[in-house]
């Protein structure tokens, strides 16, 4: 996707967009017949309850299985969800991790 010279994002079909100091980062589904200059992510989406944000440790809840699995991850979090996605490679490790450690996870 190619950003406008302005800074401005064009529309598409995107799924998390954060503009920070350091620069813009967008996740977005991959475009039929494009190739990812770094590989594959995929979003896993836990069957768990919503929670407040005030509540601690529910992100924790689910990366620390991960981290320990050694499964690699990218985080976007928002007020509603947090959103967490592993290279495409390891999926099965991370869906076998989260499963294990009480997690539902929507395939």
């Amino acid at each position: 996707m190619e950003l406008a010279a302005d800074g401005s994002v064009p529309p598409a079909e995107w799924i998390a967009l954060v503009r920070a100091p350091e620069g813009l980062t967008v996740i977005r589904p991959v475009a039929a017949g494009e190739k990812p200059a770094e590989g594959t992510w995929i979003a896993l989406y836990t069957g768990d309850q919503a929670h407040p944000v005030d509540l601690p440790g529910m992100l924790s809840a689910l990366l620390v299985p991960l981290a320990q699995a050694g499964v690699p991850v990218f985080v976007a979090s928002t007020h509603h969800a947090d959103l967490v996605l592993v290279p495409e490679d390891r999926r099965a490790d991370a869906l076998t991790a989260l499963h294990d450690a009480g997690h539902t996870v929507a395939d």
